[in-house]
Order: C-alpha cells, then structure tokens, then sequence
C-alpha cells in the first residue's frame, strides 16, 4: 500500500489536549474527535495522527492534568478509523505501549514512534514486526540513536520508514526551528525520506511548513484545532492554514521544477532566437579567407555559433556572401 505518494503528504495531528474543546462546549469526547477528523478532510489533509494512551510518567495527577488521560476506547479508535478511510486519509496512531498496538493493528495504515520512546528499542521492534510504515520522530536525538532505532526496524520490515525532524520544546521558537536539520538528515540517512513535525507557533504564510517543504521533507505534520484561541494551542494549525500550507507547496512544487540544469522546452524558440550566429560583417568574394575583421556575430542563433568561430578562421569561401549573410559550413573550403 503506497501511504506517502502525495508530496507533501500532510498530516494533522491529534492528541488529547484538543479535547479542550469538549469540555468547554460540554460535547462528547469522541464527538469532537469525530469533527475533528472531518474538519481534516476537507481541507486537505492526507493522514490524521491519534496519541493513543495515557501518558506514562510513574507519577501522574490525572485529577489535576486530564490532558495526560485518553478518553477513546479502542472501538472508538476503530470508527475513527473508518471516517478516515471514508475521507481519502490515512490512520496513523502513536501507540505508547504493545497493548495499543495489538488493539488496533488491524486499522492502523501507519504508525509513530514518538520522540519519548526513540529509544524504548522492545516497542520500536515489536511495532515494525506488524510491517507497515513507520513515522520516526528524532527530537532530542543524536545519528547513533537514531541509527540504533533504524537498524531495529529494518531487521524486521521492508515498509516505508521516514525520518521525522522536530524539536522537543513547545511550542518550538523560531530560533530553534533548526530546519536545516531536515538537510543533515537527508545527508547521512539518503535510503529515508524525511519529514517534518511542527510545533512553532503558527505564522499565517505557513512560512516555517513551506520551507521545510522547500529543504527537502516530504510530510508535513502539524496538530490540528478547532479553535487556535485556546491556551496552548498557539502552535496548532485549523482548516485555513492548512489549506494555506497547500497552496504553498503546490505553488513551491511548481516554482522548483527540475534540479538537473539542462534547456528547457518553453526556452527552446527563445533560445534560438536570442543567441546568436556567425554572420558576413561585409561581402565576402569568392576565394577571400574569413578573418575577424569580415565576420560578426548577431541574431538568431540558427547559424555556426560563436563558440565554433577558430573552425573557420583562415578558410577560404568557395562562394561570394552577401554582408549579413549567415555563414555556413558548405560556404567554406576544407582546407585552410
């Protein structure tokens, strides 16, 4: 199954801290990830990312920081799931632990492995196993964990792994966006794409994306919200940007065009007409010698170039040329 075959491939990610939203509309959790999903869908978006799990500190308040507990059951994963299939999207889920991935292996497309687990090498293993793409997340990673984590899974599985570059700090300041990583990573890993996870706050050009864009990262991933005004949503993408995010790399894909420097098709009449070729500077008799004193060079270029003028230096012409004329090969002796 090719997942990654839209560049970029933009994902909105989801994690349980948006369920903000419920609370202060006294909506249903699973109801507002459901709108969630679909809000995605019709702005574009090619892959919705789930956390799925608590998180797991060996001390945690869930009284006082609800955002640490998920609130979706397995089933409701599965419908998610389902809306995805039924949006064009991909489901991709961040699993903390092997439980989550038995549970919802079956719907899963894609999985994450989130920067807190880059090196909890029994779960990257065990993820792998299942044979489906794998997002990596490099935040706060040096190249030998990040190779140690590639090795695992390629012991185990043949599918699409991509390298992604983000920064373990939220939201992430400008001054330590650090988009340059996405180069370095494509330098020392050139068998991975490589992406990009986003946790700036947000500029309305989508600038940041859009560069990454531009540096080589082929997914782009940004929470998604419904409401930005939210307290620590500040770096969360809505509906707007994402399609802002998608006009730019479109019009980025467009302006790029190919690496190789070679002629292009739309030149080709320009590039005939603008150059130019060697040319009588005066009438030239039969049996005169060409110099550089009766020729010159002007437009169109569908004569002997410039380039070639030490070929025809010190031939003799075996026809009379009109000053002006184009000067061509057969007009000249083989010999000097």
């Amino acid at each position: 199954m090719r997942i990654f075959n839209k560049h970029p491939f933009l994902i909105g990610e989801i994690s349980f801290k948006y369920y903000d939203f419920a609370k202060k509309e006294e909506l249903p959790y699973f109801e507002v990830a459901e709108l969630l999903v679909k809000k995605c869908s019709e702005c574009g978006i090619n892959g919705v990312n789930f956390h799925v799990g608590d998180s797991e500190y060996l001390h945690c308040n869930y009284e006082n920081d609800s955002n640490q507990k998920d609130q979706l059951s397995y089933d409701d994963y599965k419908q998610l799931a389902m809306y995805c299939k039924e949006g064009g999207m991909a489901f991709i889920i961040t699993p903390t632990n092997k439980e989550i991935v038995d549970n919802l292996d079956d719907v899963v497309d894609v999985y994450k492995i989130a920067s807190s687990d880059l090196n909890n090498i029994p779960l990257i293993d065990y993820i792998s196993k299942k044979h489906k793409p794998i997002l990596l997340s490099t935040a706060a990673a040096n190249l030998k964990e990040i190779k140690d984590a590639i090795n695992c899974m390629e012991d185990n599985s043949n599918f699409n792994i991509v390298l992604m570059h983000s920064v373990l700090s939220y939201p992430t300041k400008l001054e330590d966006a650090n988009l340059l990583m996405i180069k370095d990573l494509l330098e020392n890993f050139k068998d991975y794409d490589v992406g990009y996870s986003d946790y700036t706050v947000l500029d309305k050009s989508m600038f940041i994306l859009t560069t990454a864009y531009n540096y080589g990262a082929v997914i782009l991933e940004k929470y998604f919200t419904l409401d930005k005004s939210f307290e620590g949503h500040e770096f969360a993408m809505d509906e707007e940007d994402a399609r802002i995010i998608r006009l730019n790399t479109n019009m980025m894909s467009k302006i790029n065009g190919y690496k190789n420097k070679q002629p292009l098709i739309c030149e080709s009449f320009s590039r005939n007409n603008i150059r130019k070729s060697i040319v009588a500077k005066e009438d030239i008799k039969l049996g005169e010698t060409i110099n550089n004193s009766n020729i010159d060079f002007k437009r169109p270029g569908n004569g002997i170039s410039p380039s070639k003028v030490n070929e025809i230096i010190g031939k003799k012409v075996k026809v009379d040329i009109a000053k002006g004329s184009l000067i061509e090969y057969d007009m000249l002796s083989l010999v000097h």
